[in-house]
Parts: C-alpha cells; sequence; structure tokens
C-alpha cells in the first residue's frame, strides 16, 4: 500500500493543538487532527489507529488527504452527497399512500399493516417494488402514529383532559 509522509508546518502543528484545546468542535474532525498531529511525529499507522479508537483506512484517507488535496481539506470531512433518486416514495405517491393508510383497511383486517400498505401500493401501479421500511420512514416523516396527537396519515381521537383544571 503506498505510504503518504505527513509533515506539518509549525503554523498547522498550532492550529491543530489549539483546535484540540478548544475541544468544541465536531468528532470527526477532532480524530482527524490527532490522526495528523500523530503521523506528523511519525507513527506507523496501526499505532495511531489502536491509540484512537479509528479504522487503520481512516488514518490511511487522512494522510492522502493532506498530501493530495491539501491541510484544510484533511481536516475536514467530505460531505455526503446528495440522493434524491433513493427516495422512492415523494410528491403525489406520499399522497396516495397517506389517503390509503387513513382509508378503512381491506376486508378481513382490523387496521393496516406495513406490507398491507406497501403492496397496495404495487397493486395499484404506483410503484414497482416498495420495501416495508421505505413505507415507514415515508409515514414517519408525516408524523402518521396511531397514538400520536398530531396531525398525520392517521385520525388524531379526542382525549379528555387530565389536567385537573377547574372548569368554569
Amino acid at each position: 500500500m503506498e505510504k503518504y509522509r505527513v509533515s506539518l508546518t509549525d503554523e498547522e502543528r498550532d492550529t491543530l493543538k489549539g483546535l484540540l484545546n478548544k475541544g468544541k468542535s465536531a468528532a470527526r474532525k477532532l480524530a482527524h487532527a490527532r490522526v495528523l498531529l500523530l503521523a506528523d511525529a511519525g507513527q506507523d499507522d496501526d499505532p495511531i489507529a489502536k491509540a484512537l479508537s479509528v479504522s487503520t483506512r481512516t488514518v490511511c484517507r487522512v494522510r492522502k488527504r493532506l498530501v493530495t488535496e491539501g491541510f484544510l481539506a484533511a481536516l475536514d470531512p467530505r460531505p455526503q452527497p446528495p440522493r434524491p433518486d433513493k427516495v422512492k416514495i415523494k410528491g403525489d405517491v406520499e399522497q396516495e399512500l397517506v389517503r390509503i393508510a387513513c382509508s378503512d383497511p381491506p376486508e378481513g383486517r382490523c387496521h393496516w399493516t406495513l406490507q398491507l400498505l406497501a403492496d397496495e401500493l404495487v397493486a395499484l401501479g404506483r410503484l414497482k417494488a416498495v420495501s416495508t421500511e421505505t413505507v415507514r420512514q415515508a409515514l414517519k416523516k408525516t408524523t402518521s402514529s396511531r397514538g400520536s396527537s398530531r396531525p398525520g396519515a392517521s385520525r388524531p381521537t379526542p382525549t379528555a383532559s387530565t389536567s385537573g383544571a377547574w372548569r368554569t
């Protein structure tokens, strides 16, 4: 495996030490700072990984980013790319799901299950295939809990006041 040699300037070293002394930063950023300081001291990847409870792959990645992309890139983690194509239930399909979940369940059933809702979306031709977990996440997003007092996919039921306050 290709080894990237870390050599920090005094200014970069002071920046990392100040960041660690302050301690008010993201955990991953602090871990990368510790990796850079130990790598600058000349330690190998395995002892660094064991000392900081990170993987050796993380140590290799931080070393490589310092050498290839620079100090700030090695310190800050890369943001995750947006994944709009991963969301299967959105817009009109989500509205259809909520409408189905609020309707009466099929005959012989006392309530809708996630599997029944997923099968119904496929049967209606709204999606080719959908998992129960995707249905659960979509319903959770609409705050659909049968016990929830907030509006969502389920009808709220009125509850008596238990505050004990005097009624006037």
